[in-house]
C-alpha cells in the first residue's frame, strides 16, 4: 500500500488515537493502523474505526447519565 499524502510504503503496525468532544476525550494507546515509513502518518484498519464510531455513539448516549 502507498501513503496518500507522501507516496511512501505503508507497514502494519500500531498508532495511538484521541477523540476530543466538548465533554470528554478518549484516548486509545495502540490501535491496528498502515503506518507510513517515510512521513508516519498513520492510515487506521476499518476495524479500529469502527471501533472509534461505536465508543463514541455510546458515550454520547450515556454522557447524561454521568453528568453530576
Amino acid at each position: 500500500m502507498e501513503c496518500v499524502y507522501c507516496k511512501g510504503k505503508l507497514e502494519k503496525k500500531t498508532a495511538p488515537f484521541t477523540v476530543e468532544r466538548n465533554d470528554y476525550q478518549i484516548h486509545w494507546n495502540a490501535l491496528p493502523a498502515y503506518i507510513c515509513g517515510q512521513c508516519g502518518e498513520p492510515l487506521f484498519e476499518e476495524k479500529a474505526l469502527m471501533l472509534i464510531e461505536k465508543s463514541v455513539e455510546l458515550i454520547d448516549a450515556e454522557k447524561t447519565k454521568l453528568a453530576v
